[in-house]
């Protein structure tokens, strides 16, 4: 769907802007739409905006995780060098 943008609301443009388009199939409420409509003649740039901005904050967060776990494990590996694992007590070998 094109939506015209009588009121020149200017819309974040992200790098992704530039690259090249292709049409895609959404499934919106159609109550939503018809109020952004009133808000900005700019549907696609707006939802292309707020894609950008959530794919930039799961990178963020996934790569937060990551480096959790990676200071977590250092943390244990620094604690087993010092006193050994608590499975030497109980090893059957």
């Amino acid at each position: 769907m094109r939506i015209a943008n009588p009121k020149g609301i200017k819309v974040k443009r992200s790098p992704a802007s530039r690259a090249r388009k292709r049409p895609v199939n959404l499934t919106l409420s159609e109550d939503l739409v018809e109020e952004v409509k009133g808000v900005t003649g700019n549907l696609s740039g707006v939802v292309e905006s707020l894609l950008a901005d959530f794919l930039t904050r799961e990178r963020e967060r996934r790569s937060g995780i990551v480096e959790q776990a990676r200071a977590t494990a250092t943390l244990w590996n620094s604690f087993a060098e010092r006193n050994g694992s608590f499975a030497d007590d109980h090893s059957t070998l």
